[in-house]
């Protein structure tokens, strides 16, 4: 007897469900911050609220606010808790190519036509999306896996010009950490080094004292 081979659609399901999000209790957080830019370091407080927004206080630098807002509104970003057929209802799935390492393509037709994937067991190691008038390029070497899903621990992300190829910008390889506070895991820190034209940056993100909100307070 044969047996039956899995949709592309439902193995990309089954990674896609495997991604660590919060649930719709998420309370929402504050932390202390602190920003390293190479070599000079930046303090202060944040918020994570029930609604995935974040607010910065006490960073005196105003790029270092910046940073540091842009990284948690990310982040949070992707712990928002969407169905499969919220996010891919008007997409399609086929199979690609199986690379040395045994990673399956899985190539995007419908809404998202040009966009493909790799997979690697449940775990999407490959992520390559048409956004906002680029072609961003997501690597994932590493994960943190936890009781409700993965977390990416160590990755790459490049930006490409879609009609002519072109490299925009420098590529950035990502190292994240996250505590578990109460029912939630938290990005305690992120290491961010870019390099691009020759020149190496490194921005260092440190989240600390990190404590859920009070649902009853809201």
């Amino acid at each position: 007897m044969t047996a039956v081979q899995v949709s592309a659609q439902d193995l990309f399901r089954a990674a896609y469900e495997n991604r660590y999000t919060w649930d719709q209790a998420f309370p929402g957080y504050t932390a202390d911050v602190s920003l390293t830019v190479d070599g000079d370091t930046f303090t202060g407080r944040a918020q994570v609220n029930p609604d995935m927004t974040a607010e910065v206080f006490d960073v005196a630098d105003e790029q270092a606010k910046k940073l540091i807002h842009g990284q948690l509104w990310e982040t949070s970003i992707h712990r928002v808790r969407r169905t499969f057929e919220q996010t891919h209802g008007e997409n399609s799935f086929t199979y690609g190519d199986t690379d040395a390492a045994g990673a399956v393509e899985i190539l995007m037709g419908g809404k998202a036509e040009g966009d493909r994937y790799k997979l690697q067991g449940n775990v999407v190691t490959l992520v390559h999306r048409h956004i906002h008038g680029v072609v961003i390029t997501i690597n994932t070497f590493d994960v943190q896996n936890t009781e409700a899903g993965y977390l990416s621990h160590t990755y790459d992300s490049v930006y490409h010009d879609p009609k002519t190829g072109e490299q925009k910008g420098g590529k950035s390889e990502f190292e994240d950490h996250y505590e578990k506070v109460g029912n939630y895991y938290i990005l305690s820190r992120r290491v961010i080094r870019t390099e691009a034209n020759g020149k190496a940056s490194v921005n260092d993100f440190v989240f600390s004292n990190i404590r859920l909100l009070d649902p009853k307070a809201a």
